[in-house]
C-alpha cells in the first residue's frame, strides 16, 4: 500500500486541538523547576492564608509574659548586655549569640518589660519557614504541592507542649535558617546555603545539622567538575559568620561556652528512665500532631510502585540529621523536636502527591484538628511555675531596692526579670554551678565538682566583691540545694539569716554585721 503523501503545514497555522501536547517532564528531585504560571498571583493568594494560619496557631503565645526559663534567661541576658555586659565574659550561656542579640535589639527598640516584640518575630519566623517549604515543594512538584506543604507546616508547627512551641526561643528562630539552607541548595546557590547553615548554627548549635542535606544535594546534583568549587563556597560562606561572631564577642569565651565547655551537660549520665520517658513522650506528641503527614508517608512506603521516585534522598538525610540533632546532649527536651518538623512536612507532601486527592484533604483536616487541640492546650495549660516565679519576685522586690544585687539559687532566671533586680553573678541558674539539668533528678553527676569548669572561682570573686543583699534558695528539695553545696551552705550560715518562706523557697537577707566584710 503506497504511503500517504505528506502535507505541508503553514508556519502560522494554529495547533490542532485533537493532538495532545507532550506533558512536561516531572522531576521529583532538585533540578529544573516544574513549569508554573502566575507566580505573583500564586504567592499573593497563598501568603495571606499562611500568615493567618500561623498567627492563629501562635495566638496563645501572647497570653503569657513568659513560657519557659529559656525566655527568662534571654530576657535577663538582654538587660545585662544593655547595662554594659560582655557576651561570654560577664554575660554567659551555653548558646550561640544571635538570639541574645535579637532580644537585646528588641528591648532597645520597644522596652524590656514585655516580650510581645519577640512573639511577633516568632510569628514571622514560622511564617518564613512555611513560605520556604512551600517554595521548595512547588519547585519540585508543582503549585498544589507548594500550597499543601505551606498549609501543613503552619498547622503542625505547634504540635508539642506549648512551653516548647509557643515560646520565642532558640528552636523557633533556628527553623527559617535551616529551611533557607535547603531552599538555597535546591537551587544550587551554594554560597547562600553555607551562609544559612552558619545562621542556623549561630542561633542554636544543632542547627549545623542541616549541613548534611546541603552536602548531599551538592554531591548528588552538583555539576561534575565544579563540585569542589561549590564545596569551597559552602565552607567559606559558612565559616565567615562564625568567625565574625567569635571576634565580635570573646573568641576564647565563644569557643568555650558554645562548644568545649558543655561536655558535662551533654552527657548521658543521669536518670536514664526519666530521660527515656521524656524522649518517648515528646516523640509521641509530635507523632500525634503530624499524623496527617505520617499516615500517608507510611502508606506510600508500603507501596513499592507509589514510592518509586516519590521521596528524594535529601529529605531523608535532612530528617536523619535532624533526629541526630534531637538526640544530641541526651536530654530530649520538647523544643529539640521542632527541628524535625520541616523535613517531615516535605516528606508528607511528597507522599501525598502519590496518593488520590482525598488523602490530601484528609491530611489537612487531621492537621487542622491537631492544631486546634494544641492551641487549646496552650490557652488552658496550667501556669504553676510561672505563678511561683512571679510571687517570689514580688517578695524580693518588696525587700530590696532597684540597685540591690540579688541571687536566685534555682533554675528559673526569669525571677530576676520579674523582680527587676540585677543578678549578683553571671551564672543565672544553679545548673551552671552544679550541672543540674533535666534528666538528673536522682542527683547523679550533680554538685560543685561537676560545674562548668572554672565557674566556682569566678562565682566566689563575684560574691566577695559585692555580696548580694538577698539570696533566695529556690531549690525546694532538688539535688542542687545548699545541703549538697557546702560552700553555699557555709555562706548562708555565716553571713545571712532566713527572713521569709514563699512556696517552699527560703529568702536569706544579708546581716548588718556582714555587709562590709569580704572573703578576699
Amino acid at each position: 500500500m503506497p504511503a500517504e503523501p505528506s502535507r505541508s503545514v503553514p508556519a502560522d497555522a494554529p495547533p490542532r486541538r485533537d493532538v495532545p501536547l507532550p506533558a512536561p517532564r516531572r522531576r521529583d528531585g532538585p533540578g529544573a523547576p516544574l513549569p508554573s504560571t502566575g507566580s505573583r498571583r500564586y504567592w499573593t493568594r497563598l501568603l495571606p492564608l499562611l500568615a493567618v494560619l500561623v498567627l492563629l496557631a501562635r495566638l496563645p503565645s501572647f497570653l503569657r509574659p513568659l513560657w519557659n526559663p529559656d525566655e527568662g534567661y534571654l530576657a535577663v541576658q538582654a538587660r545585662m548586655l544593655a547595662a554594659g555586659g560582655s557576651l561570654y565574659e560577664t554575660v554567659v550561656d551555653r548558646k550561640p549569640p544571635l538570639v541574645p542579640w535579637l532580644y537585646q535589639g528588641a528591648f532597645a527598640l520597644f522596652g524590656d518589660d514585655s516580650l510581645w516584640p519577640l512573639r511577633v518575630l516568632a510569628v514571622l519566623a514560622q511564617l518564613l519557614t512555611a513560605v520556604l517549604l512551600a517554595s521548595v515543594a512547588r519547585r519540585r512538584w508543582g503549585d498544589a504541592a507548594g500550597r499543601t506543604a505551606g498549609v501543613l507546616y503552619a498547622l503542625v508547627s505547634i504540635g508539642l507542649n506549648p512551653e516548647d512551641t509557643q515560646a520565642a526561643s532558640f528552636g523557633v528562630f533556628m527553623l527559617p535558617a535551616t529551611a533557607a539552607a535547603v531552599w538555597s541548595a535546591d537551587r544550587a546557590r551554594w554560597g547562600t546555603a553555607g551562609l544559612m547553615v552558619a545562621v542556623a548554627a549561630l542561633t542554636k548549635q544543632t542547627g549545623a545539622a542541616v549541613l548534611l542535606p546541603v552536602l548531599w544535594l551538592l554531591w548528588r546534583h552538583g555539576v561534575p567538575g565544579t563540585r569542589w568549587r561549590a564545596l569551597l563556597r559552602v565552607a567559606v560562606a559558612g565559616a565567615a559568620p562564625v568567625a565574625a561572631a567569635a571576634l565580635l564577642t570573646d573568641p576564647r569565651g565563644f569557643l568555650f561556652w558554645t562548644v568545649t565547655g558543655s561536655a558535662g551537660y551533654a552527657s548521658p549520665d543521669g536518670s536514664v528512665l526519666h530521660v527515656l520517658g521524656r524522649a518517648a513522650g515528646n516523640a509521641g506528641l509530635l507523632a500525634a500532631a503530624c499524623a496527617g503527614l505520617l499516615v500517608p508517608l507510611a502508606a506510600v512506603l508500603r507501596r513499592r510502585a507509589a514510592r518509586t521516585g516519590a521521596l528524594t534522598g535529601d529529605l531523608w538525610v535532612w530528617t536523619a540529621s535532624s533526629a541526630l540533632a534531637v538526640a544530641t546532649g541526651f536530654h530530649f527536651f520538647g523544643h529539640y523536636y521542632l527541628q524535625l518538623i520541616p523535613p517531615l512536612v516535605l516528606l508528607g507532601t511528597a507522599a501525598l502527591r502519590r496518593l488520590p486527592r482525598p488523602w490530601t484533604r484528609g491530611a489537612v483536616l487531621v492537621s487542622a484538628a491537631s492544631c486546634l487541640a494544641f492551641a487549646g492546650w496552650g490557652v488552658l495549660a496550667p501556669s504553676g511555675e510561672l505563678d511561683h516565679a512571679r510571687r517570689l519576685a514580688e517578695r524580693v522586690e518588696r525587700r530590696t531596692d532597684p540597685p540591690d544585687r540579688v541571687l536566685f539559687w534555682g533554675m528559673h532566671p526569669e525571677q530576676y526579670w520579674f523582680a527587676g533586680r540585677p543578678p549578683a553573678t553571671r551564672y543565672l541558674t544553679a545548673g551552671l554551678l552544679t550541672n543540674y539539668s533535666g534528666g538528673r533528678e536522682d542527683g547523679r553527676q550533680v554538685g560543685p565538682r561537676y560545674a562548668v569548669p572554672g565557674s566556682w572561682p569566678v562565682f566566689r570573686r563575684e560574691l566577695a566583691a559585692a555580696p548580694p543583699e538577698l539570696i533566695v534558695d529556690d531549690s525546694r528539695g532538688k539535688p542542687y540545694g545548699p545541703a549538697r553545696v557546702p560552700e553555699l551552705r557555709e555562706l548562708l550560715t555565716e553571713r545571712y539569716e532566713p527572713v521569709e518562706r514563699v512556696d517552699g523557697a527560703v529568702l536569706y537577707a544579708l546581716r548588718g554585721d556582714a555587709a562590709g566584710r569580704g572573703d578576699g
